[in-house]
């Protein structure tokens, strides 16, 4: 059976987004994985809190051109890690079928 992380996320409109992120077989650290995705999100939203609006593409792009970058830096023949870097943010984008976006408990004793 598949290994899922489950991970929950906050939208600045107080909306939080429960998810089951399917996980490679050679996942290392679940709990790793799960540090970096709130470490990457964190620095987006500082720095949108801080330089000021920015469109969503604009975010999109820019994770998507660094995702390439990173994958770049991998010593690898680029065939393989572009087909592992495509798996991945297919596995990922596919746990979007299944999140679960609800009004935030926020403020709730």
């Amino acid at each position: 059976m598949a290994k899922t992380l489950p991970y929950t996320a906050q939208t600045a409109g107080g909306v939080t987004i429960d998810f089951q992120f399917p996980l490679h077989k050679d996942t290392a650290s679940p709990m790793r994985v799960s540090q970096l995705v709130t470490t990457l999100l964190g620095a987006l939203d500082r720095d949108v809190r801080t330089l000021g609006e920015t469109s969503n593409g604009d975010i999109l792009q820019a994770v998507a051109m660094a995702l390439a970058v990173r994958t770049a830096m991998i010593p690898a023949p680029s065939l393989t890690t572009a087909t592992l870097a495509h798996q991945l943010v297919d596995d990922a984008l596919g746990a979007l079928d299944t999140a679960v976006p609800r009004a935030s408990d926020s403020g709730k004793d």
